[in-house]
Formats: structure tokens, C-alpha cells, sequence
């Protein structure tokens, strides 16, 4: 997608973050933006910066664990904008500590953010993109925590590797009808994920404050990168349909660590 003036973007996780430093990014391209977030009142505040790029922008409140709201938000998109032609699936919840002392209620929050928030996104966006016919481009936020196992992180862990398969497998399946698809894979980036526990739901325990002490530092931190530098990557990453977005080159050591470790397993004979 080298051409995307006048193009239309859909951001879940958009009132702030990575979502939102995307969302001025490909405001700079002349994109118009769909903005969808839990937080009406950020979300209204972002909407507002966007325009005053010089681009239309909408906004659409959107818990993406609900399927239905994801679905609304699509129908609204196409509404508003007329097509849809990026997808950013971006919204993303965190929980710290063992696995053992994880709740079940920890498990479904993050699940239902992480993982299922993404297949939502999916399920409501990708057959319209097929059959609109104007190409296009999925790209989903996972994490480093995506490709190496982090201490600390399980359920996270987990939904991350999730979104990191679908994104491989869509980049294979959506290539003949000329949609791209992306997985950013940051380490640590100047964000209000940390604090996400302020818009945990009812249904999943309510709003609680995150202690993220026994997290593994030495893989997740890396450089603490800024969320302009990311946003930039994620939109040059769908100019260009690349399906990995590393923002930090010191991730490289540890991936390569991982499978390092899985050729060595046949070796020695699957053990």
C-alpha cells in the first residue's frame, strides 16, 4: 500500500499509545481515521488532535472483548467513511505475576483483550476488506512477549503468541486479494499499558492498579522507545506489507536464542 492519501484507517486501543502515534502518522499521509477506544473521554480529546492534522477523523467507543461492539464498530466505519482500508488492531490489556497466582479472571481479561480483541477485529473486518476489492492492510499489535517467553507474563505470553500466529497465517491467505498484513513485536515503549488495570471491566474483577515487580526487566525493558518512533514503523510497515515489526534491534539476540533452542531439540531427538 505505497499509496495511502485518502485511504481510511480503523485503530483499535486509538486514544492513546502506539494507536494513537499511528493514528497521527497516517494522518500525515492524508488517511482518514477511525479511532476506536474503552475511554470516551480520551477518545473524543484524540479525535480532536487528529483533525486539527488537517484530516477527517471519527470516533467510535469500543470494548474490543466484545464481539458486537467490534462488529459496530465496523458498520459504523463503513458508514462514516464510506470504505475501510487499514485495520489496527491495537487495544492491548497486561496482568504481572506467576502463573500460579494468576485468577481465572486474570486469564479471561487478558484472553479476551489480547487474543480474542484481535479475532474480533478479524472476524468483523476481513471478509469486507475481501469483498470491498480494494485491497488493503490488517496489522495487529502483539509483543516481544509474542516471540519469547517472559517471566512474569504469562497470560500475556500467551495472547500475544496468538496474535502473532493469526498475523502469519492472514499475511498468507489475504495475499491474493491484495491485503497485507503486519505484526508489531516492541519490547518496551513509552506507554499507558502498565495502567491498564484502570479500564479492567466488571465482569473481569473491575479496575484494579497492576504491580509489575516480578516481571522480568533484563527481556521485556530493552530501550524504552517513544510511541512516534513506533507509530512511524507500523505505517512504513504497511507502505511496504512487512509482516514483522521489530522496533528494537536487541530483541533480535533473544529470538534467535528461542529457536536456536527448537533446532537444537531435533538433535537431540525431540527431547
Amino acid at each position: 500500500m505505497e499509496q495511502l492519501r485518502n485511504r481510511v484507517a480503523v485503530i483499535t486501543g486509538g486514544a492513546s499509545g502506539i494507536g494513537f502515534a499511528t493514528a497521527e502518522a497516517l494522518a500525515r499521509e492524508g488517511v482518514r481515521i477511525v479511532l476506536a477506544d474503552i475511554e470516551p473521554s480520551a477518545l473524543a480529546a484524540a479525535v480532536e488532535k487528529i483533525r486539527a492534522l488537517g484530516v477527517r477523523a471519527d470516533g467510535v467507543a469500543c470494548d474490543v472483548s466484545d464481539r458486537k461492539a467490534v462488529d459496530a464498530l465496523a458498520e459504523a466505519a463503513f458508514e462514516k467513511m464510506g470504505a475501510v482500508h487499514i485495520v489496527f488492531l491495537n487495544a492491548g490489556v497486561a496482568v504481572s505475576g506467576p502463573v500460579v497466582s494468576m485468577t481465572h479472571d486474570d486469564w479471561r481479561w487478558v484472553i479476551d483483550v489480547d487474543l480474542w480483541g484481535v479475532i474480533h477485529g478479524v472476524e468483523s473486518f476481513a471478509h469486507r476488506l475481501v469483498e470491498q476489492g480494494e485491497g488493503g492492510h490488517i496489522a495487529a499489535t502483539a509483543s516481544f512477549a509474542g516471540m519469547v517467553p517472559n517471566i512474569g507474563l504469562g497470560p500475556y505470553c500467551v495472547a500475544k503468541y496468538g496474535v502473532v500466529a493469526l498475523m502469519e497465517v492472514l499475511h498468507r491467505e489475504l495475499r491474493e486479494h491484495g491485503i497485507g498484513a503486519s505484526v508489531l513485536c516492541p519490547m518496551r515503549v513509552k506507554t499507558n499499558i502498565d495502567a491498564s488495570g484502570r479500564n479492567r471491566q466488571v465482569d473481569y474483577g473491575g479496575p484494579e492498579t497492576q504491580n509489575y515487580s516480578e516481571v522480568d526487566e533484563s527481556q521485556l525493558a530493552g530501550r524504552q522507545l517513544d510511541v512516534a518512533q513506533v507509530g512511524q514503523l507500523v505505517v512504513d510497515g504497511i507502505k511496504r506489507n512487512r509482516l514483522y515489526l521489530f522496533p528494537h534491534a536487541e530483541s533480535r539476540e533473544f529470538i534467535q536464542r528461542r529457536f536456536k533452542r527448537i533446532d537444537q531439540a531435533f538433535e537431540a531427538g525431540g527431547s
